[in-house]
């Protein structure tokens, strides 16, 4: 288990959800994550040469939150370091 930032912390004490919380937890109960997965999976590069990519559940959580908050690329990677949640839903953190 890794250690938790402050960001983090002071995150984990607040008290009320926002919108955007409670629709990525709903969409963490209803989207076939294991379906979708196991489409992806046979295409997805594997680490080889060069650069590791991304775990695939990542992945498609960046990209499934792309299409719903309607971010561009750049846009999505600012929101994942400024957004907590947004960052929770993806599976990554800051450190």
């Amino acid at each position: 288990m890794s250690q938790m930032s402050f960001g983090d912390a002071e995150y984990a004490g607040k008290r009320k959800k926002t919108r955007r919380e409670v629709f990525l937890e709903e969409m963490d109960q209803v989207v076939p994550w294991k379906s979708l997965l196991g489409l992806i999976q046979p295409i997805y590069p594997e680490a080889g040469r060069g650069r590791h990519p991304y775990p695939l559940e990542t992945m498609l959580r960046v990209h499934l939150m792309q299409n719903w908050f309607g971010l561009s690329d750049p846009a999505m990677e600012e929101a994942l370091y400024e957004i907590t949640p947004m960052r929770v839903f993806a599976g990554l953190s800051l450190t």
